[in-house]
């Protein structure tokens, strides 16, 4: 997807308030989906496994991208939506906005390393201890209450885990049960006010009397 692009600050591939349908280049997982109200800011899909909608959220006041499912593993979203393209992502940091839902939550993120070699890193808050496999490697995560900003170092995990290092993303995966603001990739960990908006969690104001 990126591969002939100039890569450099950040790199979004989903802003919850981006057109009609901010997964335009995701594909949802399960079957038989049902996609109702793509106008404005409200839209959703549903299968057997769970949703996968847009909600307004209350902390926030904004709209974002929810998914949700009983089976954390067959609900969620992949990027690219073609199975055999590449997101060609050479940015080392992973970076999420996401809301925890106090249920299971997951996300993968699959690279190449120079050694040609594909890994996938899988994080989830139901894990206690990491392990490490040949080709992949699974991680806990911890959310605070609320909103979080998820960073993932991705040259300093493929070299922890594998010894090698970090070439480009492939693909990411986020699945139940979550809520998210955006996804993007970054040179570099950026203070909140060097951001540009859509990679920002915009709280509403208070005004005091």
């Amino acid at each position: 997807m990126f591969r002939h692009t100039y890569q450099t600050g950040c790199l979004s591939i989903l802003y919850s308030l981006r057109g009609k349908n901010p997964l335009q280049s995701w594909k949802r997982h399960g079957e038989q989906h049902f996609v109702y109200g793509l106008t404005g800011n409200e839209w959703g899909c549903i299968s057997a496994y769970g949703d996968v909608k847009s909600v307004r959220d209350e902390d926030i006041e904004s709209y974002v991208v929810e998914i949700m499912g009983a089976n954390v593993q067959m609900t969620g979203i992949t990027c690219p939506r073609d199975n055999s393209d590449s997101l060609a992502v050479r940015l080392p940091f992973f970076v999420m906005i996401v809301k925890n839902m106090r249920r299971y939550f997951m996300f993968e993120v699959e690279v190449i390393d120079d050694k040609n070699k594909h890994r996938r890193f899988i994080a989830s808050n139901f894990r206690t201890a990491t392990r490490v496999g040949q080709s992949v490697c699974l991680m806990p995560v911890t959310l605070d209450v609320g909103w979080n900003q998820v960073h993932f170092d991705l040259p300093g995990c493929t070299r922890l885990a594998y010894g090698t290092n970090y070439r480009e993303t492939v693909r990411v995966r986020v699945f139940a049960n979550c809520r998210i603001r955006s996804v993007f990739f970054c040179d570099r960990i950026y203070a909140e006010e060097m951001l540009p908006p859509e990679y920002k969690l915009f709280l509403p104001i208070q005004v005091k009397p």
